[in-house]
């Protein structure tokens, strides 16, 4: 691993290029740097959304997510090395079972909304898919390891399923429910 910061303010990024991990510089709109930052972004979110009321499982959840969200960017900083292991994919996947399993089936699409953690958690997981779509675009033009890309697209997932549980919490104990999307197709055909 590269070094750690000891000044926040180098001014090296001045020219527009950014240090990575490896102490290599590379021009601020690299896709590398873009897949980095994205990452970085959804982890902030991800913060945010822990400000909220939650359950106390969903915040343990959380929590290891932004760490495993930190390994992600250290191996996105440094090009060729593996941070992210396998068994977080793997956690996500168990997390996403565990959480559905619990969920009504869904009859109609859902809107992005409901409760402010709830929106929030959609908000992550666009920034998630986002953050996705970052890392498959640097794949296309540079060797990276399949673990981001696979941990992107099952904690969007995740972060959708977990939206329907917040949507579902109270703290007084009664249940929520999802916002519907109301389809003028659907309305038309219950209506006949």
């Amino acid at each position: 691993m590269g070094q750690r910061l000891t000044q926040i303010a180098t001014r090296t990024g001045d020219d527009g290029s950014t240090g990575l991990g490896d102490n290599t510089r590379v021009a601020k709109s690299s896709l590398r740097v873009q897949a980095m930052g994205d990452v970085d972004e959804l982890n902030s979110n991800i913060g945010v959304l822990l400000c909220e009321d939650l359950p106390q499982g969903v915040r343990a959840l959380l929590v290891e997510i932004q760490h495993q969200l930190f390994n992600l960017g250290g191996e996105l900083s440094i090009p060729g090395f593996e941070l992210l292991k396998a068994q977080a994919v793997v956690a996500l996947d168990a997390a996403l079972a565990e959480h559905n399993a619990r969920l009504p089936g869904l009859q109609e699409f859902i809107l992005p909304a409901g409760t402010r953690a709830a929106a929030l958690a959609h908000v992550c997981r666009t920034v998630a898919r986002r953050a996705e779509r970052a890392v498959v675009a640097l794949g296309g033009q540079e060797p990276i390891k399949d673990g981001p890309r696979q941990y992107l697209n099952r904690l969007s997932d995740l972060l959708f399923v977990l939206a329907r549980v917040l949507n579902r919490y109270r703290s007084d104990g009664t249940v929520g429910d999802d916002v519907y999307w109301k389809s003028e197709r659907l309305g038309q055909a219950d209506a006949k």
